[in-house]
């Protein structure tokens, strides 16, 4: 069984390449720096040191893989990032377009189903696409807001400030990225599946925003309030950091782009995952910010 995992030191990648392991299988990683790997990690796996970004490196590294997990390495700050997002996939889509890999499984996202409209969800679209016209067999996964996302902000947070421009009482689904990587396992593991797959990664619930500054308050041990702002206030903070344009409409249609997002795949027993927002928090969150004042 041969499987390519790109951005394996990710928190989904990560994840997917030591549940491979523990298989029993040895994946081919591709890695800009080995060294980011662990010691016992790097031992085990095929190691093909590239950049992502060189369609030529990955066209010729996921060569004769039966199966590739793909995740766009592509930043939202990049200077046009829907471009950039679907012209960084061009390699592993020209390599399914030869029959040189047999299955992609890619990490999307919860509002690339709009196939426009989504700022930087968009480039996922674009992707899913052209994958869907190589005539491999393709998994997208579309997940749901990852609770690292958090981690962006632990300054707000450790003044007991969350901060959205989303809707504060609009229901979404938040998920782990831990989690996402046992589905993604799961399904690199799996060889019965094939043609087009569509599957949602939800988490355990959908949260409002407001939902989750009462969960952080009580994880944190500490009171986390919820501050709404405008997209333009998100245009304005993003333009003086010196992003581009297209950076900055990348960004804040993520969010303007998803507001009243209804998944096209519905919440049941295969997109559910287990990990809740609280036993996440107090573990990975808790222990990063200050200790709380009496």
């Amino acid at each position: 069984m041969s499987i390519v995992v790109t951005t394996p030191t990710g928190n989904v990648g990560s994840r997917v390449v030591r549940l491979l392991l523990q298989a029993g299988v040895r994946p081919r990683v591709l890695v800009r720096d080995p060294a980011r790997l662990d010691a016992a990690t790097r031992e085990r796996v095929d190691v093909r040191r590239g950049d992502l970004t060189d369609a030529a490196f990955v066209r010729e590294a996921v060569a004769g893989a039966r199966t590739v997990f793909w995740v766009d390495p592509t930043p939202h700050t990049a200077e046009d990032p829907i471009e950039t997002s679907e012209r960084t996939a061009s390699g592993v889509v020209d390599a399914a377009r030869a029959g040189d890999v047999a299955r992609v499984v890619l990490l999307s996202s919860g509002g690339a189903e709009k196939r426009g409209g989504a700022g930087h969800i968009d480039g996922l679209a674009r992707i899913e696409e052209r994958l869907d016209a190589t005539g491999a067999d393709t998994l997208h996964l579309r997940c749901g807001y990852f609770f690292t996302n958090l981690l962006m902000d632990l300054d707000g947070l450790a003044g007991g400030v969350l901060t959205t421009a989303a809707r504060p009482d609009a229901p979404m689904p938040w998920v782990d990225p831990r989690d996402i990587g046992d589905v993604v396992a799961a399904r690199l593991l799996n060889d019965a599946w094939e043609g087009r797959v569509v599957q949602a990664v939800h988490g355990p619930e959908d949260l409002t925003y407001l939902g989750v500054a009462e969960i952080l308050t009580g994880a944190l041990g500490r009171p986390v309030r919820l501050e709404t702002v405008s997209d333009d206030d998100v245009r304005a903070a993003l333009r003086s950091a010196g992003l581009a344009p297209s950076a900055v409409e990348g960004i804040v249609g993520m969010t303007a782009g998803t507001r009243d997002l209804v998944p096209e795949q519905p919440r049941d027993l295969v997109t559910t995952t287990p990990t809740t927002l609280a036993a996440w928090a107090y573990a990975h969150l808790r222990p990063l910010l200050p200790e709380a004042a009496d």
